[in-house]
């Protein structure tokens, strides 16, 4: 693994609401070992006022969210991406841009339990202990 923190945006069609919550989990959760983003294959102009309230009643920093196109995560300067999720189907059955980095991509729901469950691991292993054990509890209760 490289010193840099893994660029993973998470896609869906107006990047209002559900990949815009993923990105602020896994950048809140990642803490610098990852560096999430959200994008929009047709983006709604504006995050939903209810992501917001919910994100912010969670305790994130949403200063800096937008609905953004994914076409920026294509340009030239853009970050090599290491993973790309899709969080909707409608999303993942559009043509996507080349992407920098040649990263791995998946449509969330389109991993079987044990894939799923083998790239969380993965992912896991890169968090802090103290995550890990929110996570656990979470997932227990």
């Amino acid at each position: 693994m490289t010193d840099r923190p893994m660029e993973v945006p998470f896609l869906c069609t107006g990047n209002a609401a559900r990949s815009v919550m993923a990105e602020c989990s896994l950048n809140r959760w990642g803490r610098g070992r990852f560096r999430a983003h959200s994008a929009g294959s047709h983006p709604r102009g504006a995050v939903h006022p209810l992501t917001l309230e919910t994100l912010r009643g969670f305790g994130h920093d949403t200063s800096g969210l937008r609905s953004k196109s994914w076409d920026e995560f294509a340009e030239p300067d853009a970050p090599a991406l290491d993973f790309v999720f899709t969080v909707c189907d409608r999303a993942a059955a559009e043509v996507c841009p080349v992407w920098p980095g040649q990263p791995m991509t998946t449509h969330l729901s389109s991993l079987s339990k044990l894939s799923l469950q083998r790239r969380l691991d993965d992912i896991g292993r890169h968090l802090d202990p103290e995550v890990k054990t929110r996570a656990s509890e979470v997932g227990s209760g």
